[in-house]
């Protein structure tokens, strides 16, 4: 079992611990990796989560209009498109 001690750090108005690579490694954790983070019983748990492959019709019932700053094709010129 890896294990270590380390630091928190401030990160902007966050905290941050780094994770040594034999941390990461054993956990299967690699960079850009979606995780789930809860508190268990005082202890801080992080999950792994799987990759979702959504279909198109699974995207576009996600797509919010308002969250995402429009239509999802813009039906009018943006700049010096010619239509």
């Amino acid at each position: 079992m890896a294990e270590a001690v380390l630091d928190i750090k401030r990160w902007g108005n966050n905290l941050g611990v780094r994770l040594p690579v034999g941390i990461a490694r054993e956990a299967h954790l690699h960079a850009d990796q979606r995780i789930r983070i809860a508190v268990e019983n005082g202890r801080v748990v992080i999950t792994p989560l799987e990759r979702e492959q959504l279909t198109l019709e699974q995207r576009l019932a996600r797509f919010d209009p308002v969250r995402h700053g429009g239509e999802a094709l813009p039906t009018a010129p943006v700049g010096a498109e010619q239509w």
